[in-house]
């Protein structure tokens, strides 16, 4: 079956090296409480409304074909129990204040698109990027672009969180070129609080792709309040020395609070609960601590968190 892809991000520079395309997939099984990706966590089609884009046409309510859209003072009000998802809706809105997010492609019409970057990805020593969601929650669609991307000779890079089986982590390692990796608390009830599950899987299976001698990029999230004192830091950097083989390069992506947009336009709530974004001295002394265990750090590198 194939997955749901809810962005096609030309001109990345953000996911890997060079100029990329990075391919977003809907479907997660964390439910991360910074994820600035909310449509990415459900695997099923999205509607996203934007109440300030709204120019009350109606073209949308007429157009519905289960009556499941109202105009209020508010804006358009959709009853989810009647509403199909369509899509007819965004397709009739004017102001695109209705936008679905989901839809189905297939590898050719992908491969397509990634030819149509071609000349940017060349001259750049850039590449593929699968991100989401989670790629690795659809194995069999990721396997088939990976071998497609390298019979082109693309560079291939899977963005992922880890919670997979091993057979898959495994399998799909046999066609990626460079894994970015997240890693988030080290704590596994802390990191089962703020993400829905604990690490265990999560470590282990980071265990077993560095066993396979895989190029791997470790990316955390740096948050205020979550993980951002010295204990849990020394914590990673000790866990990422464990690691056999070359040390990664550790990418630390500082917190921002951009996202609550998105989830009003989702309609889902977006608890902020003590997050807060690191400060300078926060990501200074993140830094120092990776430093003294001889690890190699960029602050940056990401425009999104799961």
């Amino acid at each position: 079956m194939l997955p749901l892809i809810f962005d096609i991000r030309r001109y990345s520079i953000n996911d890997g090296p060079g100029i990329r395309i990075t391919i977003f997939m809907k479907g997660c099984l964390l439910r991360c409480a910074w994820c600035h990706n909310p449509e990415s966590q459900s695997p099923e089609v999205q509607k996203l409304y934007t109440a300030s884009k709204c120019i009350g046409a109606q073209d949308c309510v007429e157009v519905c074909p289960n009556d499941a859209l109202t105009l209020t003072a508010e804006g358009i009000i959709t009853n989810f129990d009647l509403c199909n998802f369509c899509g007819k809706c965004a397709d009739a809105c004017p102001s695109k204040a209705i936008q679905m997010s989901g839809k189905l492609w297939g590898i050719e019409e992908l491969m397509q698109n990634i030819e149509r970057e071609r000349v940017h990805i060349d001259q750049s020593g850039g590449g593929v990027t699968f991100s989401g969601g989670e790629p690795l929650m659809h194995p069999e669609f990721l396997i088939k672009m990976l071998k497609a991307c390298g019979e082109k000779g693309l560079h291939r890079a899977v963005d992922t969180c880890g919670f997979a089986s091993a057979e898959t982590l495994l399998e799909v390692a046999k066609y990626t070129d460079l894994f970015l990796y997240d890693l988030k608390l080290m704590d596994p009830v802390q990191h089962k609080k703020w993400t829905g599950v604990d690490n265990r899987l999560i470590l282990k299976n980071l265990k077993i792709l560095a066993e396979t001698g895989s190029k791997i990029n470790i990316r955390i999230p740096l948050i205020k309040n979550v993980n951002t004192g010295s204990e849990e830091i020394t914590e990673m950097a000790r866990f990422i020395c464990s690691l056999p083989g070359v040390k990664p390069l550790v990418n630390l992506l500082p917190y921002h609070n951009i996202a609550s947009g998105k989830y009003r336009k989702l309609e889902m709530k977006y608890n902020i609960q003590d997050m807060e974004e690191p400060s300078e001295t926060d990501i200074l002394k993140s830094v120092a601590i990776f430093n003294q265990f001889e690890i190699e750090v960029e602050v940056g590198g990401k425009n999104h968190f799961r």
